[in-house]
């Protein structure tokens, strides 16, 4: 489904990614893992065609979508849920939510599916629907982020440090609620995660960034068996 090959991105003078290459399948999830600067959060902004590559490609559904403008990308099924939520200040979660439709067709009956699914999901979405997206807490707000991207309708979601800020039992549910969604629909997530633990619980497949550079990859259950990532990612 999605193929990166050899790419590489640099700010400036500075190399943040150094040919790095990897696949995502349909209907899998795959884990970007590694410490702050290894290139993680790079790596999506470039696929989402947030950053240009120096040089490499990215494939997305046999085409190739390095060049591609932002909007297009989106549109294609491909969406990305951004470290931080970014939620809009001054809408409704429901406005936060039908902001994520910009890119498809505004069909209402769609769009109404769609909503039903996200907060099926995400119960407490729809107990607060009115309310304002910047007055819920942490986790809540991850999980408006997570809506208004599954809004756009991606084939591929792609998630940015989902635990960012969340107390423990909030990470839980939040990484529940990904697998859950994963099983119910077939959508492919590809997820870049500090929690290195929970990554490789929830992933088939996994990466590991240093320095711009992959050093270890394959299934997930080895890597987290792999002394090398125990000592490095998972506390010995």
């Amino acid at each position: 489904m999605l193929k990166v090959e050899n790419i590489s991105v640099s700010y400036g003078h500075i190399e943040a990614l150094k040919g790095i290459s990897f696949t995502v399948e349909a209907g899998e999830i795959v884990a970007l893992i590694g410490s702050n600067g290894a290139g993680k959060t790079t790596t999506l902004s470039t696929i989402s065609g947030l950053l240009r590559p120096a040089s490499g490609r990215i494939v997305w559904k046999g085409e190739d979508i390095q060049k591609a403008a932002v909007e297009t990308i989106v549109a294609s099924g491909l969406a990305h849920c951004p470290e931080g939520r970014r939620i809009f200040p001054g809408l409704t979660v429901l406005e936060n939510l039908i902001s994520g439709t910009a890119s498809r067709p505004n069909r209402k009956a769609e769009i109404d599916e769609d909503l039903a699914l996200v907060f099926d999901l995400f119960p407490r979405l729809k107990e607060r629907i009115k309310q304002g997206g910047w007055s819920l807490s942490g986790g809540e707000q991850q999980m408006l982020a997570i809506g208004r991207a599954l809004m756009s309708r991606p084939s591929l979601l792609m998630l940015d440090e989902p635990s960012l800020g969340l107390a423990p039992i909030v990470i839980e549910q939040v990484f529940e609620r990904i697998v859950e969604l994963n099983k119910r629909t077939g959508l492919a997530v590809l997820l870049v995660e500090q929690n290195s633990a929970m990554a490789l619980e929830v992933a088939s497949r996994a990466f590991v960034l240093e320095t711009g550079t992959v050093t270890l990859s394959g299934p997930a259950a080895t890597l987290a068996n792999d002394p090398r990532i125990r000592e490095a990612y998972l506390g010995g």
